[in-house]
C-alpha cells in the first residue's frame, strides 16, 4: 500500500459553528484542568503530609513530582504527535490525566502518590501544547488572536481557583 509523500498533505478546514465553539470549551476544560493541578495541592500540603504520616517538607515531593515529569513529557509531544496524529495524543492524555487524578485521591501512601504524581504529569504534558495546536487548526487565520485570547482565560483562572478549590477540598471532603 503506497502513502502520500509528507508534502502533499492538505490540512482539514478550520471548524465552523457549535463545532468550533464545543471545541474551544473542550480543549479550554483540559487546559484548565492542567493549569489547575499545579497549584491546587499547594494549600493542601500540610493536611496531605499529615494524613499519610510524612513530614511538610517529604510533603512537597507531592508537588515536585508533578513538575518535573511535567517539564520532562512537553519536549516530547512533538514526537509523540508525530507517532500518534495530535487528536489521539490529546484524548489520551486528558483520559489517563482524568484516571491518575482519580488514583491520586486514593494513593494509601506517599510512595504511591509520589509514583502516580509523576505518572500525571508525564500524561499532561502534551496536553497544553496540544490544545494550543488543536485550538489553531480549528480557527481560520484571521481569528488566531481571538482563540488564543479565548483559551488564556483558562490560564490566567485556573491558578486562582487551585488554591481555593485546593483549601475547599481539604476542609469538606477530607
Amino acid at each position: 500500500m503506497a502513502t502520500a509523500p509528507a508534502s502533499d498533505y492538505i490540512p482539514p478546514p478550520p471548524l465552523t459553528g457549535s463545532a468550533r465553539l464545543w471545541g474551544t470549551l473542550a480543549l479550554s476544560a483540559a487546559t484548565f484542568m492542567n493549569v489547575l493541578d499545579t497549584s491546587i495541592a499547594n494549600v493542601s500540603l500540610p493536611a496531605i503530609a499529615g494524613d499519610l504520616g510524612v513530614s511538610p517538607n517529604q510533603g512537597t515531593w507531592v508537588i515536585t513530582s508533578f513538575g518535573v515529569a511535567n517539564a520532562i513529557a512537553v519536549p516530547l509531544t512533538g514526537w509523540l504527535s508525530q507517532r500518534f496524529g495530535q487528536v489521539r495524543l490529546f484524548t489520551a492524555s486528558v483520559m489517563l490525566f482524568v484516571l491518575t487524578s482519580w488514583l491520586c485521591g486514593l494513593a494509601p501512601n506517599m510512595t504511591t502518590l509520589i509514583f502516580l504524581r509523576v505518572l500525571q504529569g508525564l500524561v499532561a504534558g502534551p496536553m497544553i501544547p496540544l490544545s494550543q495546536a488543536l485550538l489553531l487548526s480549528s480557527y481560520p487565520k484571521a481569528l488566531a488572536g481571538l482563540a488564543m485570547a479565548l483559551w488564556s482565560m483558562t490560564t490566567l483562572v485556573a491558578p486562582v481557583m487551585g488554591p481555593l478549590l485546593g483549601g475547599w477540598i481539604t476542609d469538606n471532603i477530607s
